[in-house]
């Protein structure tokens, strides 16, 4: 039996906000699919005791590149936060837990093909996105990508630096579309994702039409944003995916 958790070190750290940071990491993990999650964690003093804390966390970086990435934001003690406060003190050189196997189904080898993927994502649930779409497979398996990211304040519009290399990279298939809600941005649309797709502006800014017959959706980030969304897509038709059942809506909760 593979065990529990091993140890990573900790070879770097970006500091995005006073709370939204990632750190990098090396461990001898197994070889992961683009887009799923690590679970990572560190020894803390709970109500239960001594206790290695663990927590799931999507793999920023693509599988054959290293480290090991993760992104991240501290939650207030006072609102539950337990581990993320932990691990927003870590330096490089600090030891961290992770369990040696990557988990999860938001990833290309689980959705069918399409001729548009709407990767719908809020604050740190970029990471998965940015994980598959550095490779090759999700090019080859759409003919275009909208990827939507959306952030309270501009200063969590993260990794724009990577964003705009995969904009280079597919200048023909890819298009980025950043949301902010709480303040005006150049070339970001103010508001939610769901009051977006609702009132049309979304597809108004892609200049493509989201539907039934040629859209694949992935929603992952705030529940409310997956929850709400979800119920505005399937009120056009679009129905969840299930590997029995093909379907339009991918979602994983991410909170």
């Amino acid at each position: 039996m593979s065990p529990k958790f091993i140890e990573a070190r900790i070879v770097g750290r970006k500091d995005h906000s006073d709370s939204l940071f990632s750190l990098q990491f090396d461990a001898p993990l197994e070889t992961f699919v683009a887009g799923q999650f690590c679970r990572v964690g560190l020894p803390l003093i709970t109500e239960k005791g001594e206790e290695v804390v663990m927590r799931p966390y999507s793999l920023v970086n693509a599988p054959h590149e290293r480290p090991f990435e993760i992104v991240l934001i501290k939650v207030d003690p006072t609102s539950g936060g337990v581990l993320t406060p932990a691990l927003h003190k870590l330096k490089i050189g600090d030891p961290l837990c992770v369990a040696p196997r990557a988990n999860g189904f938001f990833s290309m080898p689980e959705v069918p093909s399409a001729d548009v993927l709407w990767g719908l994502s809020t604050g740190t649930a970029i990471g998965p996105y940015l994980s598959f779409m550095k490779g090759d497979e999700a090019w080859k398996k759409f003919k275009k990508i909208v990827f939507v990211h959306a952030v309270r304040t501009a200063a969590e519009l993260t990794y724009r630096d990577q964003i705009e290399l995969i904009s280079r990279a597919h200048p023909d298939q890819f298009q980025y579309i950043p949301f902010v809600s709480r303040e005006d941005f150049p070339g970001a649309i103010r508001g939610r994702i769901p009051n977006a797709i609702a009132d049309g502006s979304l597809e108004a800014r892609a200049g493509i039409k989201l539907t039934a017959e040629t859209a694949h959706c992935m929603l992952c980030g705030n529940p409310d944003m997956v929850t709400d969304t979800t119920a505005i897509l399937e009120a056009r038709g679009l129905r969840k995916h299930k590997r029995k059942e093909p379907g339009h809506i991918t979602t994983e909760a991410y909170w």
